[in-house]
């Protein structure tokens, strides 16, 4: 697939990890010139360092995606430097304060928190990235949503912010689609990063692993990356308004607990 993407430009938020770090770089293999977005300068400066050495083009802009001003020097950036936009994966999510807190414990810090990274902020990049896309006579973008966008978990703000960026995302494909702007969202189940392996040492935990339908095994960001990428591509044209699941069968059902 090298070259499919030559003379494109990409942003990628969330871009310093997990998936937004092996999407930036599979952008970048392709031939996107890739601007990456995260709160975290020092990892974010790594994957450009690591796309630069393959060979590739790519800049790190600092951004905090609840932040309006934030996000429009974030695309403003792309456009200066790149010369416009033809691609966006929204990526950018924090997960709150875990299924641990219920609905009657949380707090409303971390409901806003959630809520501004998750949901504001992938509206308040398709703000900002869409008219952009115009100006180049379409393009495509991808939402992370979460398996739990499609199910109901005990994580009420985080599964609240995810169901309302696949709405968002809908509404944005039903808008821009018949100007040239696809919009999808990939849907991950748990992915394995630093931030999931420590819950792997809990039995529950493990056996719902086990359980996670034909896979049976935590994804891998890369494989979510390649979802998205994907859907950004001419491969994918006539694919608008989805919400792809990348999860291992886990929103298809679950199989009969081991014995």
């Amino acid at each position: 697939m090298t070259g499919k993407f030559d003379g494109k430009v990409a942003i990628v938020t969330g871009g310093s990890s997990g998936m937004g770090r092996a999407a930036a770089i599979k952008f970048a293999e392709r031939g996107a010139r890739v601007l990456i977005a995260s709160r975290g300068a020092y990892d974010g400066n790594d994957t450009v360092t690591e796309i630069r050495e393959a060979g590739g083009e790519a800049i790190y802009v600092h951004t905090d995606v609840s932040q309006e001003a934030e996000v429009e020097v974030m695309v403003s950036r792309a456009v200066e430097i790149y010369g416009g936009l033809d691609y966006a994966f929204n990526n950018a999510g924090v997960a709150g304060t875990g299924a641990g807190t219920t609905l009657l414990d949380a707090e409303e810090e971390d409901w806003d928190n959630v809520m501004g990274v998750n949901l504001k902020g992938v509206w308040l990049c398709m703000k900002y990235e869409i008219p952009e896309m115009l100006k180049r006579g379409g393009g495509a973008i991808v939402n992370t949503s979460a398996e739990a966008g499609l199910q109901g978990l005990l994580n009420f703000s985080f599964v609240a912010s995810k169901h309302g960026v696949i709405g968002l995302t809908k509404s944005a494909a039903l808008g821009y689609g018949n100007q040239g702007i696809r919009v999808n969202a990939v849907c991950p189940g748990m992915m394995r990063h630093s931030s999931t392996e420590p819950f792997l040492d809990d039995p529950e935990l493990k056996a719902i692993v086990q359980d996670m339908g034909q896979a049976g095994r935590l994804g891998n960001p890369e494989e979510a990356a390649e979802a998205a990428v994907w859907l950004c591509s001419d491969d994918a044209s006539f694919v608008n308004g989805v919400s792809l699941p990348v999860d291992g069968g886990l929103t298809a059902g679950r199989l009969p607990r081991r014995t």
